[in-house]
């Protein structure tokens, strides 16, 4: 079975190499790079493609690899792969569910405590050398309402890691979980009641079209005024525009986003630079020059999509693929398929 691995740092080829061959798998290539239309036809035949999230997987990739049977992408999300057209051509996709849920979860309270104790100003002060604490102070955690959308894996765990700091916890879900008010104390209530009630708000959905923009420009109007909001989840959910005009106006106090609409283009060199098979859309750079305004708020923080990133998510991330790999050869279905 011939199988070719984009977006690779490197550690990741010894394991590759001393897993795979034995086992029956060809390896065409491992690169660095992001799978594109050009690179597809590179390829030749190839059965099995190994991306991550910087790979757009569309009618044009499937096109230039029609023996592609099917997607292995080390990610939770699956946003970057055209679903409907891998469907109709017979081409299975399968993801890695479970390895960032605590992973993301500390993020998250990471971001939370950072806008609250208003670490961004601090350090940018102190690496200036000034060491004044005049317009530092800060907020408590304990004592606030926080407001969790999405309370699947990596919601459920933060919901666990703040119980501990006394704070009270709102939640909105399409399926509410009983067992975390039973054990937490959640309450869970509509979206327009938790955004009216909580102090701070943390994100985690998936990316479908029923998300995209979900907090818009009518929702963040409807906030708490004074209240913070963190995404950890995908950046279309968020609409940039409104987060800009919520800060401007102090309707909001601080915004930290691991997430942002138009991230491709500040963390792919070549769409910076202009390269790449396409020409960036306009609109993805429209988006990208309004999020990188958020950069003059000092109340505004944004970090490169890395609230998974830890050797021992990683790590999870390539074992997982691996048994998806390897499930799908031996059993003609991957472990964990989606879609």
């Amino acid at each position: 079975m011939r199988v070719a691995f984009f977006e690779l740092e490197g550690w990741e080829v010894p394991e590759i190499k001393r897993l795979l061959p034995p086992a029956g798998f060809e390896l065409v290539a491992l690169s660095r790079e992001p799978l594109t239309p050009g690179l597809a036809r590179e390829l030749g035949e190839v059965a099995a493609v190994s991306v991550f999230i910087h790979s757009r997987l569309d009618a044009q990739v499937f096109d230039a690899l029609p023996g592609l049977r099917l997607v292995a992408t080390r990610s939770t999300g699956y946003d970057h792969i055209d679903l409907k057209t891998a469907r109709k051509r017979g081409i299975q996709v399968c993801n890695v569910p479970g390895y960032g849920d605590q992973t993301v979860a500390e993020y998250a309270l990471l971001l939370i405590l950072a806008l609250l104790r208003r670490l961004k100003p601090t350090l940018l002060r102190t690496e200036r050398g000034e060491f004044s604490r005049e317009g530092l102070r800060g907020r408590d955690l304990g004592g606030k309402t926080v407001g969790v959308i999405g309370t699947g894996r990596i919601g459920s765990r933060l919901v666990a890691l703040l119980a501990g700091f006394g704070v009270k916890i709102l939640a909105y879900d399409v399926q509410p979980r009983p067992e975390l008010t039973q054990r937490y104390g959640v309450r869970y209530v509509p979206l327009e009641t938790l955004l009216a009630e909580a102090d701070v708000v943390s994100l985690h959905v998936p990316y479908l079209p029923s998300t995209h923009h979900l907090l818009n420009r009518d929702r963040i109007r409807r906030m708490k005024p004074g209240s913070y909001l963190v995404n950890t989840s995908r950046g279309a959910v968020v609409e940039t525009q409104a987060v800009i005009e919520a800060l401007e106006e102090g309707r909001l106090a601080g915004v930290a986003m691991d997430t942002f609409e138009g991230e491709e283009v500040w963390m792919e060199e070549a769409l910076i630079l202009g390269g790449g098979p396409h020409p960036v859309p306009e609109a993805t750079l429209r988006a990208a020059l309004k999020s990188f305004y958020l950069h003059r708020f000092e109340n505004a923080l944004l970090t490169p999509h890395n609230a998974y990133n830890t050797d021992e998510a990683v790590g999870r991330i390539l074992e997982t693929t691996l048994e998806n790999l390897l499930a799908y050869k031996n059993e003609g279905r991957c472990r964990h398929p989606v879609g």
